[in-house]
């Protein structure tokens, strides 16, 4: 029976009898539909490097033309290569927004299998548009936006999980949920460099790119999740359950109102890609003008363009923006997820990016134009490594945090974030002024998959602030809210780096980073993790 007709996860003796079994039936089927979510949405980070390394061989390939018609090259091309993992991150983070209320009102388990069937539109249209070597950058970017879809999953998976489990198991199980779906970024940056490299689907996948290193399908790292998804999209179909308490009608009533909100979420991400696209203010200032009205124009839609019949449904669950605490856990959780996605959407790319030129002689004077290395270190045979630990400890913040209290979790957490960017940064600055970029790698990388553990563990640990904070009826909408405004990150951070590559100081967006985590730092502090707080969580 897809919807079950009695969940008492309070009371143990359910718990013990029948709760435990469906509930974790369910969590196992939840994870590998949001690993692969999470691996479309991501694609993008690990498509633009190659596409790069394919113009860089052959300037005819993938040729994307400026505003004067002429096709762009040097810091400008690999500036706007980062566009596209950052339109993913923008329609993603604002999919989240009426993902964050979807279970309600079209039930987990159809909210699940619908999600994940319909990204195989996003990965199937990605493995076609790439066998064009004259695509239109238009093309791509309507595309990404499209996987923005396995973004936008998050906010209602763990909407979802959270009620199938006590309150007690909140940290570990969400930490799972969310940490190993997380993986699947790392997955797909472990997969796409070995599945490009020969013809995976015979005749249907098109003919082959002549790469630095040899044949390059590049269009198979959207056709290889076409199959995953459906395998994935049917276990949730088949396997999960919607809960009681979100009454959700007959399945085809239940996908009419999924299908609809996903439309205003993505009416909202077109707004903002459009303001993107076409705005001229300053890009740093641009960039949160792009973010502010894609949720504006989202919660508008929602509010006013949603069926009569589930519009108090929502309007119950907009309570949540009355409470102080909302925006404030937002402002943290940014700091944590919105790390680690921006991250793992720019990480490859900064790599190729930061190590793959020359720009100073021997004598460390400026050359005109950069030189590209022979010798430099592959970004792709290091991309997922980053998203991996991320992942992995995710589960261990949580499981920290329900020990010895989220709070105190994020606060040291926030310290040695604070550490590791400060020391990317010196790392990126030196290699920049180095006629021997690669000597300092190794210290970026072990500086930068530190970072990367910070974001998982913190992850894990505000997450179980969040439901810890809030009554059950809120945390559900509260995670999800969070989790969309965190979500940002994958456009900000793409977008932050984009602006420094062009004017050539990378290590100014740490930075910058840096004096946010600071901020993050002291508001955790007064709010939760000194003594006296307001809240002890």
């Amino acid at each position: 029976m897809s919807t079950l007709q009695r969940w008492e996860v309070e009371g143990a003796a359910f718990w013990d009898t029948a709760g435990k079994r469906i509930a974790y039936r369910n969590l196992w089927v939840s994870i590998p539909n949001l690993l692969s979510g999470f691996a479309v949405w991501m694609l993008w980070s690990t498509i633009i490097v190659t596409i790069q390394t394919l113009n860089d061989a052959d300037p005819s390939l993938f040729a994307f033309p400026g505003a004067d018609g002429q096709p762009l090259r040097g810091n400008d091309y690999r500036a706007m290569l980062y566009l596209l993992p950052a339109v993913a991150g923008l329609a993603g983070a604002t999919l989240r927004i009426p993902n964050s209320f979807i279970v309600a009102i079209s039930g987990g388990r159809n909210a699940k299998a619908l999600t994940t069937l319909l990204l195989i539109v996003p990965a199937l249209g990605t493995g076609i548009a790439l066998q064009n070597p004259r695509v239109s950058f238009t093309t791509l970017i309507v595309l990404a936006a499209l996987s923005g879809v396995g973004g936008g999953a998050f906010a209602s998976s763990m909407s979802n999980i959270s009620f199938f489990f006590p309150k007690r198991m909140q940290g570990l199980t969400l930490g799972l949920n969310a940490g190993l779906g997380n993986l699947g970024v790392s997955v797909m940056q472990f997969m796409v460099p070995y599945v490009i490299c020969f013809n995976l689907f015979g005749p249907l996948g098109g003919e082959s790119y002549a790469g630095p290193s040899g044949s390059v399908w590049i269009q198979n790292a959207g056709l290889a999740w076409v199959p995953i998804l459906a395998v994935c999209g049917l276990l949730a179909a088949g396997l999960m359950n919607n809960l009681p308490i979100h009454p959700c009608g007959p399945f085809p009533l239940a996908a009419a109102r999924f299908l609809w909100l996903e439309l205003l979420g993505l009416a909202g991400a077109a707004a903002g890609i459009v303001l993107m696209l076409q705005l001229q203010l300053p890009e740093l200032v641009e960039m949160f003008v792009v973010v502010l009205a894609a949720v504006a124009l989202t919660l508008l839609l929602l509010r006013f363009a949603t069926p009569r019949a589930i519009r108090g449904n929502l309007r119950k669950q907009f309570a949540v923006f009355r409470n102080k605490h909302n925006g404030i856990m937002t402002w943290l959780y940014v700091m944590t997820f919105g790390s680690f996605i921006g991250y793992s959407a720019a990480f490859p790319k900064l790599i190729a990016d930061v190590f793959g030129y020359v720009r100073v002689d021997a004598h460390g004077a400026l050359l005109a134009e950069p030189i590209k290395l022979a010798d430099a270190p592959n970004a792709l045979t290091y991309a997922f490594l980053g998203a991996l630990v991320g992942s992995l400890v995710r589960p261990i913040g949580g499981w920290l945090s329900d020990r010895f209290g989220g709070a105190r979790v994020t606060h040291w957490d926030t310290l040695v974030m604070i550490g590791a960017a400060l020391g990317v940064a010196f790392c990126v600055m030196k290699a920049r002024f180095s006629p021997t970029p690669g000597t300092w790698f190794m210290p970026f990388l072990l500086l930068f998959l530190l970072l990367f553990v910070t974001t998982g563990i913190g992850n894990g640990s505000t997450f179980r602030m969040i439901a810890v904070i809030f009554p059950k009826e809120q945390a559900g909408p509260v995670l999800g809210w969070t989790s969309a405004i965190a979500a940002y990150g994958a456009f900000l951070i793409p977008t932050v780096f984009s602006t420094q590559i062009k004017a050539g100081t990378p290590e100014y967006a740490m930075y910058g980073f840096v004096v946010y985590y600071v901020s993050c730092l002291l508001v955790n502090w007064w709010y939760y993790a000194r003594r006296g707080a307001e809240i002890v969580c």
